[in-house]
This record gives C-alpha cells, sequence and structure tokens, in this order.
C-alpha cells in the first residue's frame, strides 16, 4: 500500500484549467478518411430519399450511415468486426427508443429511457475501447428518435433503413481495403518509428525527454496491438512479420536513444507510407529467420490468450456509466422545465461532456460551449440558403459532415462549429423550421447540458482511482520482476522472455495511462506519485535490458556485432 495517507479532497479549481484548452493541434494524419467517409456513407441514402420526397426519412438512414466514422485506425480483419459491432449496437439503440417512442409520449420517461441509454453507450464504448468518436454519434441518434412520433408498426419499417444504411457504411469503411490492403498497420508501425525517434532525438536527457520517452513506448504499445490483430499466417503473415521487425527496431531506439540515428527511423517511417515495399531493418531478424521465429512465439502467444471477459472492465467504468445517466438526466429534465422542445439536445450534450476524468471533462465542457455557440452563429449565416429548397438543404448537411470530422481532430470545438449547423439542419428534413426559435433553443439546451452535466461530474466523484493506480503499480512491479528473473538465467527461452517483455511494456503503459487519469480526479486519497515514479524507472531500465539481451542473443546466433545492427 502507499504510504502516502488519504487526504479529504484536493482543490477543485487547481483541476480546471483554461490554458491550452483552446488551442489547436496538428491534423490527424488521416482526418481526410473520416471526413470523406461519412460523406460518401451519407450522400447516396440521402439523395434517394430527396429524388423520393421522403427526406423525412433520413434520420433513419442517417443512424446507419454515421457508423461510418468509426474504425478508421484499425487493420481491416479487426475493422469489418468492430463495424458489424457498431451497426448492430447502433440498431439495437435505435430499436429501443423507436419501441420506446411508440409505448409513450411522457417526456419524462423519454429523457429517462435516454439518460440510460447513454450511461449504457458511453460505459460499453469505453470498455470496448472502440475509439472515436465513441458513444456521442450512438447517444446522439438513440436520443433524437425517442422524440420522433411513432407507432409500433412504423419501427420495423425505419429500421429496415438503418439496418440498409448501416450495411452500406460499412462496405464504405472496408473499401480502402481495395486500394491500401495494409495501410492502417503501415500506419501504426509508422507512429512508433517517429515516436521512437523523436526520443532518441533528446538522447535521453534533458527537458521533455520524460514525456518523448512515455509518448514512444505508447506508440509502440498502440503499434503491438495493432499487429496483433492481425492474424499470424495466411496472406497478410509476411507483411505483420516485416512491420513487426521495424517496431522491433522503434523498441530498440528507446532501450538506447544514445546510440540511435533517428533520422534512420524517420527514414523508415516514410517508406511505409503509400504501397511500397516494406524496408528491411537489416537485423539480425532477416539474417537468421529461426531467432525471429523465436521471438514470434512469445508475441504470438497473446493471440492465444483468452482476452479478460468484458464485464471486468466495466467495474472501473462505473463512476463515468454513473455520472452520465444522471447528468443526462437532470440535464434532460432541466431543459423540460424551461419548456424548451427538444431536451435530447442538452442530454446529447451532457453525454458528449464526459471524459476519463474530471479535468479533461472540464476542458470538453469549455470547448463544447465555445464550439455550439460558434455553429449557433453559423447556422444564422446559412439558413437563409439551407430554406432555397431540400437539394440546398442536403449539400449543406453533407459539406458540414466533412468539415466537421476534418477539423475534430484539430480541437473538439473546432468540430464542434460544423456539427452543430448540422444538426440543426437536420431538424429541418422534415419540414421547415423557425431559424430563431431554433437557434434560442439551441443556445439554451448547451448552457444548460454543460452547466448541469458538469455539476454531476462534480458531484459523482471517482475515490476508486487512487485504488487503481496502487494495482496498476503492483501489476508493473510484478512483470517487472518476472522478466528480471528470466533475465537472471543463463539461457532463457526466447519464447517466455519474450512474452515477459511485451507483458512488461503493456503493464508500464497501462500505469502510465491510470496514473494520468487519476491525477486529473479531485477529492480523493493522495496518490503514491512517488512509488509510479519508481515503478516507470525500474520497469523501463529492465525494458531496456530485455531488448538489449535480445539483441545479444541474436548477435550470437548470427555472429553480427551488436554496433551493426542498431538503428
Amino acid at each position: 500500500m502507499s504510504s502516502a495517507s488519504p487526504t479529504s479532497g484536493t482543490p477543485l479549481g487547481r483541476h480546471l484549467p483554461l490554458a491550452g484548452v483552446l488551442r489547436l493541434r496538428r491534423p490527424s494524419e488521416i482526418w481526410f478518411k473520416p471526413a470523406l467517409s461519412v460523406v460518401a456513407a451519407v450522400a447516396p441514402p440521402n439523395l434517394i430519399l430527396l429524388a423520393l420526397g421522403r427526406l423525412d426519412l433520413a434520420m433513419y438512414t442517417m443512424a446507419g450511415s454515421l457508423c461510418a466514422l468509426y474504425a478508421h485506425n484499425r487493420p481491416y480483419p479487426a475493422r469489418a468486426r468492430v463495424l458489424a459491432w457498431v451497426v448492430l449496437g447502433m440498431l439495437a439503440s435505435v430499436a429501443v427508443s423507436l419501441v420506446t417512442a411508440s409505448l409513450t409520449g411522457d417526456a419524462v420517461v423519454l429523457v429517462t429511457v435516454g439518460a440510460l441509454l447513454a450511461a449504457a453507450q458511453k460505459t460499453l464504448c469505453d470498455a470496448t475501447r472502440i475509439g472515436p468518436p465513441g458513444n456521442v454519434i450512438l447517444t446522439f441518434i438513440s436520443s433524437a428518435s425517442l422524440f420522433a412520433p411513432q407507432t409500433l408498426g412504423q419501427v420495423p419499417g425505419h429500421l429496415a433503413l438503418t439496418a440498409a444504411a448501416g450495411a452500406f457504411a460499412w462496405i464504405v469503411g472496408m473499401a480502402p481495403a481495395l486500394v491500401r490492403p495494409h495501410g492502417p498497420e503501415r500506419r501504426a508501425t509508422a507512429q512508433a518509428l517517429n515516436a521512437a525517434a523523436a526520443y532518441a532525438g533528446t538522447r535521453g536527457t534533458g527537458d521533455g525527454h520524460t514525456q518523448a520517452r512515455a509518448a514512444g513506448y505508447a506508440a509502440v504499445q498502440a503499434a503491438w496491438q495493432t499487429l496483433l490483430s492481425l492474424p499470424a499466417t495466411g496472406a497478410r503473415a509476411a507483411t505483420r512479420h516485416a512491420l513487426e521487425a521495424l517496431v522491433v527496431r522503434a523498441e530498440v531506439a528507446l532501450a538506447a536513444p544514445a546510440d540511435t540515428d533517428p533520422e534512420r527511423l524517420r527514414d523508415w517511417a516514410r517508406a511505409l507510407r503509400g504501397t511500397g515495399r516494406i524496408p528491411r531493418t537489416g537485423t539480425p531478424h532477416t539474417a537468421a529467420p529461426g531467432a525471429f521465429a523465436d521471438e514470434l512465439l512469445g508475441v504470438d502467444a497473446e493471440l492465444d490468450a483468452r482476452p479478460a471477459p468484458l464485464w471486468r472492465g466495466l467495474g472501473p467504468l462505473a463512476p463515468i456509466a454513473v455520472r452520465t445517466a444522471l447528468g443526462c438526466a437532470l440535464a434532460g429534465y432541466a431543459s423540460l422545465a424551461l419548456g424548451i422542445g427538444r431536451p435530447y439536445w442538452a442530454l446529447v450534450t451532457a453525454a458528449a461532456l464526459y471524459q476519463v476524468n474530471l479535468t479533461l471533462t472540464w476542458s470538453r465542457t469549455v470547448q463544447r460551449v465555445v464550439g455550439n455557440l460558434a455553429g449557433v452563429l453559423l447556422f444564422a449565416a446559412v439558413a437563409p440558403l439551407a430554406h432555397l429548397g431540400q437539394a440546398p438543404l442536403v449539400l449543406l448537411c453533407l459539406a458540414f459532415n466533412f468539415g466537421a470530422e476534418a477539423l475534430i481532430t484539430r480541437n473538439y470545438w473546432l468540430g464542434s462549429v460544423c456539427v452543430t449547423p448540422m444538426a440543426l439542419l437536420i431538424t429541418e428534413f422534415a419540414g421547415y423550421q423557425e431559424p430563431g426559435e431554433l437557434i434560442t433553443e439551441r443556445v439554451v439546451d448547451t448552457l444548460v447540458g454543460a452547466l448541469v452535466g458538469f455539476l454531476a461530474a462534480v458531484v459523482v466523484t471517482n475515490r476508486r482511482a487512487g485504488d487503481r493506480v496502487e494495482q496498476a503499480v503492483t501489476a508493473a512491479d510484478r512483470a517487472r520482476e518476472r522478466a528480471a528473473r528470466l533475465l537472471a538465467e543463463p539461457e532463457p527461452a526466447p519464447a517466455a522472455l519474450e512474452a515477459a517483455r511485451r507483458s512488461l511494456a503493456a503493464a508500464l503503459a497501462d500505469l502510465r495511462a491510470t496514473a494520468d487519469a487519476a491525477a486529473g480526479e479531485w477529492w480523493q486519497r493522495a496518490l503514491p506519485h512517488e512509488r509510479v515514479v519508481l515503478a516507470e524507472q525500474s520497469g523501463h531500465r529492465t525494458l531496456a535490458a530485455t531488448v538489449r539481451r535480445r539483441t545479444a542473443c541474436a548477435d550470437r546466433d548470427t555472429g553480427t556485432r551488436t554496433e551493426d545492427v542498431r538503428p
């Protein structure tokens, strides 16, 4: 247990920074992929409905079409599965909403169901690490569906529209595989190489080297997770093994930054762009396939290990689930009390706020409010154009779809500037809406949802964050001890050493993520900062030793000197 004694609380103001909240970042490397995918998935159904004069049904097709936003960072075999689950999750959410809407018109009941759905969606998306855009799209669609006039007889037909659009979105999401079948895994490997090069550039010293090292190990861990989602045999095996060799070189660079040439790592990363030949590293792996195969036994063992049941990951998410349910429900009730006609806007605003800790939730709150208010002004500017006819309305929605995904990776508030007018225009698919009324309701719901939602996050404290840090430290220490025992053996089994190394790397990455998440909470026990630092330092030293031991063994097998294979 930590020697630090619990405290009665942490000053809330310290966790609510404003500096940097609205700062723009560099755009994502693949910002155009989700932007183009959502347009490709949304446009055909909407244009067909426009031609048929049934644009009022667009909400149901958009429910399926927006599934194209997910899983762009996953290799295509894994993407196929994830997209299928997203479509099924969307169908289930819409089904619950439509059936509820057909059975009752009580707004309080509808808000309650919407809040419970939002909590379930948030919990499952976080537990499965589905990635962006997370639960927000699911909650937006299911909450809007709750307030759509509905009869039980209409539900099957509306669900069929969602399913058809979802199937088309799946095709859109998988289509790039025809051009770049290995694009996601090549990109993840390139990111690991670039992150390792950035750390190597610090030579392991100076300001910022600790952050660069953490970023490097996180990128390497992400690359391994991407590669482990690929089959170890078959057509993709050769590509996977070639990329694994490059990730190993990134690990060597993290273990010995002073002996690394960062430019060589960057050259390899640049060579992974496009569909060209994967660069050969000149490592012992290519000279001694047998030695490389031994190393891969430890990696492939992870594929054979049975994954932990999903329910085991739900416990730590309980505070976030309670925050979401409570915040969404109270935001919706507050909107109803103010007489707003669309309480689901306040509900969705609250649902979009909740992040891994209170500090990030505060940042998202500020970004959401600023983006929505700016988006309302943009809607006021384009509303006259949208009212020229349904065709301009559809085209504007497509443009805002593209803009939202193109800009949101730079900062959430910037993407919200496009999301807000898009959501307002969607309400006009069923008929003309008074712009002034829409603007007023959106502004009020944004402020109500943000205020009530954030207050719920403050009230529902996550006092178990400290316990999870303790558990992560213990897990990292145990993984380090296992690796150290193997290092002490004269001839450790290559597969066992590799498995221990991978386990230690994963434990250290989890420790850093857990500590960062806990540091952003308030009113909790004092965190064992000293133990975290010591565990990370000793763990990284042991991790570096395993990499050096592996390289030395490979050198002995091939007669190649270690100096000749440094990146």
